[in-house]
């Protein structure tokens, strides 16, 4: 009488005993599913909610300490220097293929539609409106917020934060504070530039390149443009750097398990960063389309 294979098998010692093993692995991974899908968001919670908290109380400190004259105004200065210095070039080398970018796709367009005039608006409310604010808080976080990050990192894994904390130095307003001030100044003067060369670019390439008609870009921008656009990019510009520095400090304070927990943190800064830039901007975007509605040409 021949046995079956696999009853051989399960009916052998071996089997039993693959079978054994089998089945607390596969419990295990699923007890380990489970639990990442219970204990994330809640984490998720906690990181948003503590950025939250921390950039609250640095702007609460920020407004009292300049009203009392307690503002690290030697700090701010440095870290203003460090971040311009930091970020300045690489905001510039990416304005220019940015304006010319959006000069290209939009005067394609316009010349499809046989409104080649129109080029200079488009590609002029599209550099101001999303390219500046965003191409300046994207370096700002690549930039910028990992320098911030490490450099808060590296002192709290040398317990030079718990030092300061023990001598009665407040962290938040020795530290964090001028960070997100400069973040603010820079993030703003930033978004200024961008404006500017994104704009130079893509008129010098639709005069130059593409054959417009100088005046007629000028003009049309000049007509569509309005105030509220500059002050919808300069908020835009200020909230930001602080959203930039706040989760930059937040993630350096909170840096544990060495120099690979620093380069963890880094990592973290930057993607957390750059995810909430997005969110932000379409909810800002999304609110002035409804609060301040276009009427008409």
């Amino acid at each position: 009488m021949t046995i079956p294979r696999d009853a051989a098998v399960r009916d052998s010692p071996e089997g039993d005993v693959g079978l054994s093993r089998a089945t607390p692995a596969t419990r295990e991974i699923s007890a380990w599913w489970r639990g990442y899908l219970r204990r994330h968001p809640m984490a998720a919670l906690e990181t948003v909610g503590g950025q939250f908290v921390l950039g609250v109380r640095a702007v609460q400190y920020l407004i009292t300490d300049i009203a009392t004259g307690r503002f690290a105004f030697a700090e701010f200065i440095r870290q203003s220097a460090f971040m311009s210095s930091a970020a300045v070039l690489p905001t510039i080398f990416v304005s220019l293929p940015i304006g010319v970018t959006l000069s290209i796709q939009f005067g394609l367009l316009a010349g499809q539609v046989g409104a080649t005039s129109l080029a200079g608006a488009a590609s002029g409310l599209a550099v101001i409106r999303q390219g500046a604010p965003m191409v300046a808080a994207l370096l700002m976080a690549a930039a910028v917020g990992s320098a911030i990050c490490a450099d808060l990192g590296s002192r709290k894994i040398r317990d030079e934060l718990d030092a300061m904390e023990v001598m009665g130095v407040s962290v938040v307003r020795r530290l964090v504070v001028p960070r997100v001030a400069a973040a603010v100044l820079v993030g703003v003067s930033l978004t200024g530039v961008v404006c500017f060369v994104g704009f130079l670019a893509g008129y010098l390439f639709n005069v130059f390149a593409q054959d417009g008609a100088p005046g007629s870009f000028v003009a049309t921008f000049a007509s569509f443009a309005t105030v509220g656009d500059l002050w919808l990019t300069m908020v835009k510009a200020v909230v930001y750097g602080m959203i930039v520095a706040v989760v930059a400090c937040e993630k350096g304070l909170h840096t544990d398990g060495g120099p690979a927990g620093v380069a963890n943190s880094v990592n973290s800064t930057v993607v957390s960063s750059i995810l909430l830039l997005m969110l932000v901007n379409v909810v800002f975007t999304q609110l002035f389309m409804i609060l301040f509605p276009r009427q008409g040409l």
